[in-house]
């Protein structure tokens, strides 16, 4: 059963139909970005990119995190210390797994990314771990 929507209401919202997202997404990114899934630590191509550019969220298309802010946690997905602008991302509890952490998702779309931990490096100390699949990257033109 999916979680409830966020409660942030975002400057705009991307609204689909259960069956819109299984037509537009593939099938691991429905996993994670409409039922909360994780994948599999580093499996995500997105781990090794450097390219100076942003990341976006795989379900709409907002951007979401920046190529500065990324940096190797060596947790097997993308970390950032911050999103693009705060009011990319939302953030709820979840006390899944026997454990209290802070999810993180699409502000525009309301998609699971991953969960923000307090153990990430200056400037912020925040790690946003996120889904790799939830993402798409869109390099600086030129780079």
């Amino acid at each position: 059963m999916p979680r409830p929507r966020p409660t942030q209401t975002p400057a705009f919202r991307v609204e689909k139909s259960d069956a819109q997202w299984r037509e537009t997404l593939s099938a691991e990114q429905y996993r994670v970005l409409r039922r909360q899934g994780t994948e599999r630590a580093f499996t995500s191509a997105l781990n090794q990119e450097t390219r100076p550019g942003r990341f976006c969220c795989a379900g709409c298309g907002a951007p979401l995190f920046r190529m500065a802010d990324k940096f190797d946690s060596g947790t097997g997905w993308p970390s950032f210390t911050q999103p693009e602008e705060d009011a990319a991302v939302g953030t709820q509890t979840d006390r899944s797994l026997f454990m209290t952490r802070t999810e993180v998702h699409c502000a525009a779309c309301g998609g699971h990314l991953g969960h923000r931990f307090p153990d990430g490096p200056a400037p912020t100390g925040q790690r946003y771990c996120i889904n790799g699949v939830a993402l798409t990257f869109d390099p600086e033109e030129g780079a």
